[in-house]
């Protein structure tokens, strides 16, 4: 498994978040997880301006070997979306903690961040 960002937050579904800049954090998919679904062929990304509770499904990522949803652990609306995976989708693959990100969520409850595993914590975790 590659380097955990430790400025990164990590979600028990193996997802993370980026450190909030204005209230925006972008969200991805981890390493293990992208590790453990194998080559990813597709994924479905949310809409820009969709809002979500924390907890809920997204979107999905699919490969050949299995498909995943993937939840939102912080709350908020869709800002943008990473139009990129549509052609690229092993990207989540290559680099799964930079250029795979997923989408970008404007937080409504910015304290739900201090509930995420930090990258010790989601280290143990992975074990």
């Amino acid at each position: 498994m590659s380097t955990i960002p430790p400025d990164f937050k990590y979600s028990s579904e193996h997802e993370w978040i980026s450190p909030a800049a204005d209230g925006v954090v972008t969200l991805g998919i981890t390493d293990f997880a992208q590790s453990e679904l194998g080559d990813v062929v597709y994924v479905d990304l949310p809409e820009v301006g969709n809002t979500y509770a924390a907890g809920d499904a997204i979107g999905a990522v699919e490969s050949v070997k299995a498909a995943s949803d993937v939840y939102t652990p912080v709350s908020g609306e869709v800002v943008e979306v990473n139009e990129e995976l549509g052609n690229e989708p092993g990207t989540v693959n290559k680099d799964a903690f930079g250029a795979g990100w997923i989408c970008k969520i404007k937080l409504s409850a910015p304290d739900e961040v201090d509930g995420l595993m930090d990258a010790a914590a989601y280290s143990e975790f992975c074990k």
